[in-house]
Formats: C-alpha cells, structure tokens, sequence
C-alpha cells in the first residue's frame, strides 16, 4: 500500500485528490495538512511514501516545508512532489534544488496523478516530462557563468555519462540500452553518482546537471 499525505491549503483540492486516489486498491491517503508546518509534522509521525506539496501555502510554504523534510534524515523515504498551478513556476524550481522528487500541476488528468504517485513512491524520476527540464533549464539559464562544483571532479568519465542521461530524463533501462550494460549495472552507476554528488534523488542530479554547466539549457530542446 502506497501512504500519501496530501498538503493544500484549499480544502475542496485535497478532497479531490483524495477522492481520485484513494479509488485505487493500492494507494491510501493517511492524511491532509493544510500547510506547509502540518504538513512537516505529519510527515515525521506517519512516514508516508510520497506527500503531495502545494507551493504556495499560509505560514510555512511548501518549499520551506520540503527543505526541512529533505534535511532530516529520518525522512529519506519520504517522497515529495510539488503541487503547483503553473508548470513553469520558479518556486518549483527552488523546491526541485530542496529535495522535492518532481512536481504536478494541478489540473492534470486523474490517471496522471495515480501514475505520478506510483512512480514517486518506487523512488524512479519524475522528470521524463520535457516541461521539467525547460524548467529548469530557463532559471539556470539566467546564470551567465556556471559555478564550478568540486563534486564533479570525483565523478569517473562513465558516471558523467549516466549523469548526462539522468539529465535527460531517462529511466533505467533507457540508460543500460544507452550504455550497453544491464540494467542492474546502470541502477548501481545511478546509486553511485547519487553518493558522490550527495544528492538526494535523480531530480537533485538534474539540478546539478545543469547548474554546473554539464548539460547546457537547449540541449535537450
């Protein structure tokens, strides 16, 4: 069973969202916050595999929200995925860099939204979607010189590649087809890269992709 809590401060949408996901056999809603600090709260007693965050929420938001789930480490299991009205949304930006695994916009169809939750909790990317990558790729693209990130530097030529396909949206099995290795042996790159970046979840490693320069906004246009 897949334990979701869901965040909004707007009642009518967390009934809806409940209302859709819990008419599947394998998803339970174990509870609603009304914003981010409930939301915070809930997470660390219930434990559930995936929260449902919207951004914009009274007192705590729910990028602050995200940020301190993602930074305690009791909550690594803890999948969030950002609610937002806009898909192009520069709180979604800052909340894909706190930890959030992916992000939905509201109006999107049921059956997306049972996907979504089912994808976020087996811990795989959100972020085939190309309107995650333009995302990010229009915020980073205002900075006019990549920092450097030292982190890099630890990462062998084999796992820039994987992170380049990370970058890219591809699911494991894309990456084995791409590497010429099994999929086994790309999960174990992909775990790796995760460990040397410190980064939480394959969203972090898109972020670091290309705030670092090693994907250029374009170049998956």
């Amino acid at each position: 069973m897949i334990n979701v809590v869901v965040a909004d401060d707007q009642t009518l949408v967390r009934a809806g969202f409940r209302s859709i996901l819990e008419g599947e056999d394998d998803i339970s809603v174990v509870a609603e916050a009304g914003n981010g600090e409930e939301a915070v709260s809930i997470a660390a007693s219930a434990r559930p595999d995936v929260v449902l965050m919207d951004v914009r929420m009274p007192g705590v938001d729910g990028l602050e929200a995200t940020r301190r789930i993602a930074a305690d480490p009791r909550l690594n299991d803890v999948k969030v995925v950002i609610l937002t009205t806009f898909d192009l949304d520069e709180y979604v930006y800052a909340a894909l860099r706190a930890g959030a695994c992916g992000f939905l916009v509201k109006d999107t169809e049921p059956m997306e939204l049972i996907h979504c939750v089912r994808v976020a909790a087996r811990g795989d990317s959100l972020l085939a979607p190309t309107v995650t990558r333009r995302l990010i790729a229009q915020f980073v693209d205002r900075i006019k010189e990549p920092p450097s990130d030292l982190r890099l530097n630890s990462l062998t030529e084999r796992e820039r590649e994987v992170l380049s396909g990370v970058a890219a949206g591809l699911s494991n099995e894309e990456l084995a087809a791409r590497l010429v290795v099994s999929t086994a042996t790309a999960k174990t790159h992909v775990s790796r890269v995760l460990a040397k970046l410190g980064a939480r979840d394959r969203a972090q490693l898109v972020v670091i992709a290309y705030e670092s320069g090693t994907v250029r906004p374009g170049w998956l246009a």
